[in-house]
């Protein structure tokens, strides 16, 4: 199975998800996906990736994010635990999060919160691993705070990773 660059952009580094019309924030839940959810979830429905391909590798743990009270999927991510800390293989924003006419703001930087929040519950110190695509590096440094490591290699960790999660899990973080 090949592993994607990624390509998602942080629109904005919110409190939750905003309403991109009215600014209002929504609190979110981030829960595993369902097998249902892959009805919903798919190329024909406006998504880029083949969440099938994800499902198939038994490593992956993959979640959606959802406005409180809402069954809709927002964004799903795919992510790995490994040894001391947290591979982000896929994100995605819903296809009615894209663009100028999107419905809401801040879903990718949640998903990406939430891996830290994971990892950070772990005992890992929030670090994040991932592969950048070339054009987004400078992006990823500057909306998330990650580091280039090696090439295409940027990770997400210690007060970046605190950061990210006390934006989006209301300063559940001390120190």
């Amino acid at each position: 199975m090949r592993e994607h660059k990624h390509s998602f952009l942080i629109d904005k580094i919110t409190n939750s998800i905003e309403d991109a019309l009215t600014g209002t924030s929504h609190d979110t839940d981030v829960v595993p996906i369902l097998l249902t959810d892959f009805r919903v979830v798919l190329k024909k429905n406006g998504w880029r990736f083949n969440w099938k391909d994800e499902l198939k590798n038994k490593d992956r743990q993959l979640y959606k994010i959802l406005v409180q009270g809402d069954r809709t999927i927002q964004g799903m991510i795919s992510l790995q635990i490994i040894e001391n800390y947290i591979e982000l293989h896929l994100i995605e924003t819903a296809p009615h999060n894209y663009g100028k006419s999107k419905k809401y703001i801040g879903v990718p930087g949640n998903l990406v919160a939430f891996a830290c929040k994971m990892s950070f519950d772990l005992g890992f110190e929030g670090f994040v691993g991932f592969r950048a695509k070339t054009q987004l590096i400078q992006h990823y440094i500057d909306t998330l705070g990650a580091t280039l490591i090696f090439k295409d290699r940027m990770c997400i960790s210690g007060d970046s990773a605190k950061k990210l999660v006390n934006s989006y899990y209301k300063n559940c973080l001390s120190g």
